[in-house]
């Protein structure tokens, strides 16, 4: 079993939800992300989402990008981010890691794919990559050896959102709401979108885009998916100087409260 089922598993057994944390890989430098990566596992995040900053993030916020542009001036390249990726996972051996970042990085590199594997990632999520182009690339994936994510929104089409929940395989990233990554509105978190991928037998969903509040947690969790995904709240929480993993664990406490979507 790969480590995301292993820990769905886990989870729906104790009746909580998945907590995923993200960062920006390098954000302000190397040993500040390294540390902060620990910090989120301290807090009790059940799954790790890293960035690997890229000059035009198109599908995230401001936040988001001051992060990956901060990274970027202190000369994080996407080696440092994979060593990143090797030493965490050396020292979180269970501890599921998701990438997630864009084509134009992922095309650049020859074997991306491989050494995102050797390193110890789990999935990886191109961004700006549509599910009507992104068969090559998910085939590619599992050649390597890593998990496919694919986004689901609210609006998606049903032919295109069988196509996400064939394709798509650790989990589903379902947004809250259109436009980019950020804390400035809470999601909608709409339950007929979570029917709709259990329908057409999709991986499992989780929340992202706006949450940052614990009444986020508890409204995704009860629309039925079966984790979110915190990134923006967490990357200013860091850039404060905030202390990160009370932040994490006062979010992941919520997921304890309800888990609507029963796992097949």
């Amino acid at each position: 079993m790969s480590r995301y089922a292993t820990m769905f598993d886990r989870l729906a057994e104790a009746g909580e939800g998945a907590f995923g944390a993200f960062l920006m890989l390098g954000d302000p430098d190397l040993r500040t992300s390294a540390r902060l990566l620990d910090q989120l596992v301290e807090g009790g995040a059940d799954m790790i989402e890293v960035g690997i900053p890229f000059s035009d993030p198109v599908a995230d916020g401001p936040v988001i990008q001051a992060a990956a542009q901060r990274a970027l001036r202190a000369g994080v390249r996407v080696g440092d981010c994979f060593e990143l990726i090797a030493a965490f996972r050396q020292r979180h051996l269970d501890v599921p890691v998701g990438i997630l970042t864009y084509a134009n990085l992922v095309m650049a590199r020859a074997g991306f794919m491989r050494d995102a594997t050797e390193v110890g990632a789990d999935s990886l999520l191109i961004a700006d990559v549509p599910a009507l182009e992104a068969k090559s690339f998910t085939r590619e994936m599992e050649q390597a050896g890593i998990e496919p994510v694919l986004i689901a929104a609210p609006n998606t089409p049903d032919m295109t959102l069988r196509r996400i929940a064939n394709l798509s395989k650790a989990y589903t990233y379902c947004v809250s709401r259109p436009g980019i990554t950020g804390t400035h509105a809470g999601g909608q978190f709409d339950s007929r979108l979570i029917t709709r991928l259990r329908k057409a037998g999709a991986s499992p969903p989780v929340f992202g885009f706006g949450i940052s509040k614990p009444e986020h947690v508890n409204a995704a969790m009860n629309a039925g998916a079966v984790g979110v995904i915190c990134g923006s709240a967490i990357v200013d929480c860091a850039f404060r100087e905030g202390d990160v993993a009370k932040f994490v664990n006062d979010l992941k406490r919520a997921t304890r409260e309800r888990v609507g979507y029963e796992m097949n």
